[in-house]
């Protein structure tokens, strides 16, 4: 099915006609921790001129093995549309609107109930498109050349899980959880190996080249941090990664939080916190409609073109905050 046709396939309206839902997940599982909270996707852009023609593509989370969504549409210049990218098939929502010289607001809130994640503990294997996704390199995220030449010098048991943990122990040493300097953020694997230095793209760009180029399948994940007081402002993303064994599925890694705690190094090599919400998968992001931009390095903050031109992040004010709700269970 070519591109065209799949975005045809793909794509649907909501209308705003009252509360509208997405994705109404399953019951949680109880043998994990669970945090229940409220999560509000905010952002208005401004300075736009009149009559110009305003693009807005956002991420929409989704229900998957640690997260039930729930999603309302509380702010909209018009009705939502909704796509899948061709690669990684994350869930978007489109917005197309002229502009009235004033500005425009989006709004996307979520109830959501958010699981620890914990290893799979077993694996049906990957489809053949998977294996082609999460081994190949992406634009800052090379399968060899400089990352490698880390581990040029080192011998791997063979067994994915060692050879997992072993990656991960060592992007830990190598890199200091640091935003001093100018690069950061970019999940640029090269620029991580150099600096020994980064954010969380950073590390786990670098855990993600290692894994690769020893033939284990992994990706990267993007989301936000839900902090630990019952509400609050979010400043920032967060992300992580995941790393497959067939004998034991996907296994999750959040180094860069293991580096600022290190008592829970132990805990962050196959567990994850409740205290996130994912919103997309990949690098390299391709989107329906298809943008001015060729491809987004990740896909977490909006996407805004104004008369088919990247407008500046400066004029895109974001609004992200949570709240605690009472769980269902």
């Amino acid at each position: 099915m070519n591109r065209m046709m799949r975005g045809m396939f793909c794509i649907a309206t909501l209308s705003l006609l009252g509360a509208t839902t997405l994705l109404v997940a399953d019951e949680p599982d109880s043998l994990v921790k669970s945090r229940a909270f409220k999560f509000s996707y905010g952002l208005t852009v401004t300075d736009a001129p009149k009559d110009a023609k305003i693009k807005i593509w956002v991420p929409v989370a989704e229900s998957n093995d640690q997260q039930d969504i729930r999603l309302t549409v509380s702010q909209s210049p018009t009705p939502i549309t909704f796509s899948r990218d061709d690669e990684y098939e994350n869930l978007t929502g489109y917005f197309e609107v002229s502009s009235l010289g004033e500005d425009v607001s989006v709004g996307l809130d979520y109830e959501v109930v958010r699981r620890e994640a914990v290893n799979s503990g077993g694996s049906t294997g990957l489809s053949e498109k998977q294996k082609r996704q999460f081994l190949k390199s992406n634009s800052l995220v090379p399968i060899e050349g400089r990352p490698q030449e880390l581990i040029a010098d080192r011998e791997f048991s063979g067994k994915p899980m060692e050879t997992g943990k072993a990656l991960y122990d060592l992007v830990e040493s190598h890199m200091k959880y640091d935003k001093s300097k100018p690069g950061y953020g970019k999940g640029d694997a090269t620029w991580a190996c150099d600096s020994q230095t980064g954010n969380c793209t950073d590390f786990h760009s670098l855990f993600i080249s290692l894994s690769r180029s020893q033939s284990l399948p992994a990706k990267f994940e993007i989301g936000f941090p839900i902090g630990s007081e019952d509400q609050g402002v979010v400043k920032g993303y967060h992300c992580w990664a995941w790393f497959f064994a067939e004998e034991n599925g996907w296994t999750p890694v959040d180094i860069s939080e293991a580096d600022k705690h290190p008592e829970m190094k132990d805990y962050f090599f196959g567990k994850l916190t409740e205290n996130r919400i994912s919103f997309s998968t990949g690098r390299d992001i391709k989107l329906f409609p298809e943008s001015a931009t060729e491809s987004l390095n990740y896909f977490v903050y909006p996407h805004v073109e104004v008369d088919g031109k990247l407008w500046p992040k400066e004029k895109i004010k974001l609004d992200f905050k949570y709240a605690n709700r009472p769980s269902s269970k």
